[in-house]
């Protein structure tokens, strides 16, 4: 298949690339950067340097290279820039989606976040509604969220991948990432919130998969769901940080979410099934 990915040089994408080359598909990876450029041909894909927010350009651009297959891995998280990626999920799926409208894509796979849920008992399922009546600044991450949903269900086969918080090379919880900062600088208390956790290496396969999976959302997070208090102090150990201070009570979102839609309904089974083990083995090398 032909296959459009926009955000090709993220955590996510610099694993996915790869992936998609090996099983075949013919790739176009977009990139802002002539750094990314080179990244994306060093895989074997073929490279363009596009501005998601300019829509007149994507829509130039969908006509000629006409992708069969968009996937939307579009963040500006490695900046910290939760602004910009709150905008690249409006503004730059808005295009994205205009532009393969446009060209009869019929298929696309897209990024979205497990801890949108409302408020509730028990680990969320996808039939679970988003958290849209949530007071600021909540609010302001899921009507993004709930607004790529939206737009990305206009495309007649749609899967959108409900991911848990990464870990691993390039995200957050890596080494030299902005979680291992603030837990270094004891900035980051041990509560009883619950969090889905997923290796960055089952999200790229996870995207991979999809290609062939049912419309619809679906939970892509880890088996195990864990209190802060339990994972916090494991972390905190991998890193060789000083424990972090412990603080009773949660936010009523903090459910975690349930992967067994994936797991029972489309086979899916993550290389790394708990964050117990594979968080800390994700620090190993790193920190030798």
């Amino acid at each position: 298949m032909r296959i459009f990915v926009a955000g090709s040089t993220g955590v996510v994408g610099r694993l996915l690339l790869p992936k998609l080359i090996d099983a075949g598909h013919d790739v176009i990876g977009m990139t802002r950067t002539t750094e990314g450029r080179e990244f994306i041909q060093s895989t074997g894909a073929r490279a363009v340097v596009m501005n998601a927010f300019d829509g007149d350009s994507m829509i130039s651009l969908f006509a000629q290279v006409r992708p069969e297959v968009v996937i939307h891995q579009l963040t500006a998280l490695s900046n910290l820039d939760f602004a910009g990626t709150s905008r690249l999920r409006v503004e730059g799926t808005q295009n994205l989606v205009q532009a393969a409208l446009l060209v009869g894509v019929r298929r696309i796979v897209a990024q979205s976040i497990s801890w949108a849920y409302e408020p509730g008992v028990g680990f969320a399922t996808e039939e679970v509604a988003l958290d849209v009546s949530a007071s600021m600044p909540r609010k302001r991450l899921v009507e993004s969220i709930s607004s790529l949903e939206r737009m990305v269900c206009e495309i007649p086969e749609h899967v959108i991948l409900r991911y848990g918080a990464f870990y691993g090379q390039g995200t957050f919880y890596h080494h030299d990432g902005f979680m291992a900062q603030e837990v270094r600088a004891r900035n980051v208390p041990a509560t009883e919130g619950v969090t889905s956790f997923l290796h960055v290496e089952d999200a790229a396969s996870a995207a991979l998969l999809a290609l062939e999976w049912p419309k619809g959302p679906v939970n892509i997070v880890d088996d195990e769901p864990t209190h802060g208090i339990e994972w916090l102090p494991v972390y905190a150990d991998a890193l060789r940080a000083p424990r972090p201070n412990i603080q009773l009570g949660y936010e009523a979102w903090e459910r975690g979410a349930s992967n067994s839609k994936a797991r029972n309904e489309y086979g899916w089974k993550p290389m790394y099934p708990t964050w117990r083990t594979g968080l800390p083995r994700s620090l190993e090398s790193s920190l030798r």
